[in-house]
């Protein structure tokens, strides 16, 4: 069941399959069926002679007639006709199965009029490599051209037939589009019949395929063959916020699997009560924030300014009472029942012995030998803090003693050279002041002369 992509690549590295995440599905077909009935040991006498063949790794998928001079199997890659020329791909069921797929389809019997010509060769699997090649280029420059056209439209996937004779343009546009102009410019560009088809968004997404936001392969791509509507009401029921980002998948629409769950959370909203938007107390009115569907809990939180902002988390049988009261014109002094609270904080209390709470409160030996390890450093720490801060004191108080000899000693020596200095110069000025008086003498002597 392997596809060509799967074999080795250059340089002998493995090329890697390129079917978008086909495999994961059972073999390189996107959209492969499993054929349950050929692991059983059940003869059919009544063999039915139609097959489906599977297209460009299971993107489409056409029945065809297998004659038995073909001797074709399922998995073998087969020559069948087609409107223009032939067309190659892989038989991907055969047997009951096709029956049944043809009655999901609602394709009748009589509609199906070609035919598997012959078991594929090598020189029609290598034009097969060659159109699929030419499809992306070809992709690109269409996409080109219909931007320079003004047209309102996304071309999506081009699929070329097996002979290159005939090249199918998928696109996708919200109305209709007059592309009679595009089509010459495509025949005169790739000198090919032209086949234009609209798809959806889902069906685009479905060809191309990819990964979801939850890391698998996309639904559409993989199993998923009908495509149901989603509306907004689904993420409601299921009290989602209605984030258009989150809400939407790589086609853009709304999610698939927003239904999938759907029956499970409408089923448990039938036990919750309806009309519960507010409740009225003593206190003031309780309006509904938000439910807990599987835990069945309902959100309260009070409009009055003074006990805004504290949520009150009520039972589903709680509110129901409540609600039964305010019908009759009754109202509880709050909203939790406070004796019911009581009730359960005394059990609580009750079932816990001492016995059990030495128990929960007892540590390993390990944690304890760490613990006793703490302490003794701390108590360490503690001692050695007090020691140094007894000798601090006394180390000032030495200090300070052989300090204070020493700055008597200092002004002693300081005193004595003060004193000594002031001496000499009192000397000195009385010898100057002798010298004066005898200058003076001696002048007055001589003028007397």
């Amino acid at each position: 069941m392997g596809c060509s992509n799967c074999g080795t690549g250059k340089n002998g590295k493995p090329g890697g399959c390129q079917s978008n995440g086909g495999c994961a599905s059972g073999g390189c077909n996107r959209m492969n069926t499993y054929d349950w009935l050929a692991t059983m040991n059940i003869r059919d006498n009544d063999d039915f002679d139609l097959v489906e063949v599977s297209f460009k790794n299971g993107s489409r998928k056409n029945f065809y007639h297998n004659p038995s001079h073909t001797r074709a199997i399922i998995g073998d890659m087969v020559v069948v006709e087609s409107a223009n020329g032939y067309d190659v791909g892989r038989i991907s069921l055969t047997g009951e199965l096709v029956r049944l797929q043809m009655k999901k389809k609602k394709v009748a019997e009589d509609v199906i009029l070609q035919n598997v010509l012959r078991v594929a060769n090598e020189r029609d699997l290598e034009k097969l490599r060659e159109a699929r090649k030419l499809e992306n280029a070809t992709m690109i420059k269409a996409r080109v051209i219909a931007r320079t056209l003004d047209l309102d439209m996304k071309i999506g996937d081009v699929e070329y037939q097996g002979d290159k004779r005939k090249a199918t343009f998928y696109y996708t546009a919200e109305g209709r589009v007059d592309f009679r102009e595009l089509i010459r410019h495509y025949a005169k560009d790739f000198r090919v019949k032209i086949e234009m088809r609209q798809i959806g968004a889902r069906q685009e997404s479905a060809r191309i395929g990819g990964l979801g936001s939850c890391g698998r392969e996309l639904c559409c791509s993989t199993w998923l063959t009908d495509f149901k509507s989603v509306s907004t009401a689904a993420a409601r029921y299921q009290n989602l916020a209605i984030n258009q980002s989150k809400l939407s998948g790589q086609c853009g629409r709304l999610k698939c699997c927003l239904n999938y769950e759907l029956d499970s959370y409408m089923d448990a909203l039938e036990h919750f009560p309806k009309q519960a938007d507010s409740l009225k107390t003593e206190v003031g009115k309780a309006v509904l924030v938000k439910t807990d569907i599987f835990k069945g809990l309902m959100f309260y939180a009070y409009t009055e300014q003074s006990r805004r902002g504290k949520f009150y988390p009520l039972a589903i049988d709680r509110v129901k009472a409540i609600l039964e009261m305010n019908k009759k014109g009754q109202f509880p002094a709050d909203l939790v029942d406070l004796h019911s609270l009581t009730e359960t904080i005394i059990e609580e209390e009750a079932d816990y012995d001492a016995d059990d709470l030495v128990g929960v409160i007892e540590l390993p030996p390990e944690e304890r030998r760490k613990r006793k390890n703490r302490k003794r450093n701390r108590n360490r720490g503690a001692k050695k803090n007090t020691t140094d801060k007894k000798e601090a004191p006394a180390k000032k108080q030495s200090d300070n003693a052989e300090r204070k000899p020493k700055q008597k000693t200092e002004n002693k020596a300081n005193d004595s050279g003060k004193n000594t200095k002031s001496k000499n110069r009192g000397r000195n000025r009385n010898r100057n002041r002798g010298r004066g008086k005898r200058k003076t003498d001696n002048g007055n002597d001589q003028k007397k002369d």
